[in-house]
């Protein structure tokens, strides 16, 4: 039977993610675990994440998941949602600077005061709120399974101060525009992560689960 596990180290919306997994995946077993052997005798694996990276990334050393991480990234699918995704990032800003688990090179940025909206690229020259909290469009920038099925520039869900600055080594699969620029989905052979929230974006977001649930990890 396919498996699938959901990292739990305290910090995720792990009932949401593993309900969601469960609707678009009913023939999947979805495992909500801390068991380090569980995470890499699944097929699949989540890594979630809400709240501040530094109580992330905290957590993360504290079990030895950054190992774990890095072992079950090597040679399964794998999915990172939110700070899921900012802790695969190389360092944040946030919490006056903490170090990610680098398995992308992109830096996570604080958005900044005051952040305009961006009149070139159609939005309002209106001061915009921080955190990044709604709907919002998602660019396309290249194919990957995890896009089957989902229009380009479809709305995703996402709450988030910090971004994900988009590198220029071919990560970013795709990206939104709040005032600037940001990384909103990277992805590296069978590695994906966005930052954005799949479980709470009606049907684009459980068809990108349902996408992760039946992906080989090839692209």
């Amino acid at each position: 039977m396919n498996t699938i596990a959901v990292i739990d180290y305290g910090m995720g919306n792990l009932h949401s993610v593993s309900k969601a997994l469960e609707h678009v995946a009913p023939d999947a077993r979805v495992l909500v675990t801390a068991d380090p052997k569980t995470v890499l005798d699944a097929d699949r694996v989540l890594l979630p994440g809400v709240g501040a990276i530094r109580d992330c990334m905290a957590e993360i050393r504290r079990l030895g998941f950054d190992d774990l991480v890095r072992t079950a990234a090597k040679d399964r699918p794998f999915l990172g949602i939110c700070v899921g995704m900012q802790a695969l990032m190389s360092h944040s800003e946030e919490n006056n600077g903490v170090d990610c688990l680098g398995l992308f090179p992109e830096k996570v940025r604080y958005f900044g005061e005051p952040l305009i909206g961006n009149p070139e690229l159609g939005e309002a020259p209106v001061k915009l709120k921080v955190p990044h909290m709604g709907w919002n469009q998602v660019s396309q920038d290249q194919d990957h399974p995890l896009w089957h099925g989902i229009p380009d520039q479809s709305r995703f869900y996402f709450v988030h101060s910090y971004y994900a600055e988009p590198a220029a080594d071919g990560s970013v699969y795709g990206s939104a525009n709040y005032g600037k620029k940001l990384a909103a989905a990277v992805g590296r052979d069978n590695v994906f992560a966005v930052q954005f929230h799949p479980e709470k974006s009606h049907e684009a977001g459980l068809q990108l689960l349902k996408n992760f649930a039946h992906w080989s990890g090839n692209l």
